[in-house]
């Protein structure tokens, strides 16, 4: 959880570098709560006709900005610019290939985006 609040707490930081695990600890429990709201979103009646739910669509609007840039910090640690994220439009595979540069290990040292967040 404490990966979830450091995001929480670089709300709108785009720059500096994010560790893989910061990334998709971030990622993980992010899901879980999306899951959790939109399953209370069915149990009370909150789902619209295009299948969407109140809580969670709130919940994901809030939290988009934060999701961004620890993205963005993540191409950084792998010495891309946060342009690169952009990629993800690009049909079929590009969600892939963001995903592929999100996975990848991080530059070991500094690069030109700060320094090796394992090293802090």
């Amino acid at each position: 959880m404490g990966w979830y609040l450091e995001v929480l707490k670089k709300y709108a930081v785009f720059s500096g570098r994010a560790r893989r695990q910061e990334y998709w600890m971030f990622v993980l429990i992010n899901t879980v709560i999306v899951l959790i709201l939109a399953l209370i979103d069915s149990q009370i009646g909150l789902m619209s006709e295009t299948g969407y739910g109140i809580l969670s669509g709130i919940y994901s609007l809030a939290i988009l900005i934060p999701g961004l840039a620890v993205t963005v910090r993540r191409l950084h640690d792998t010495d891309r610019s946060g342009m690169w994220y952009l990629i993800a439009f690009v049909p079929v595979i590009g969600g892939f290939a963001l995903l592929y540069f999100c996975v990848l290990e991080g530059n070991a040292g500094t690069n030109q985006y700060g320094e090796n967040p394992k090293a802090a």
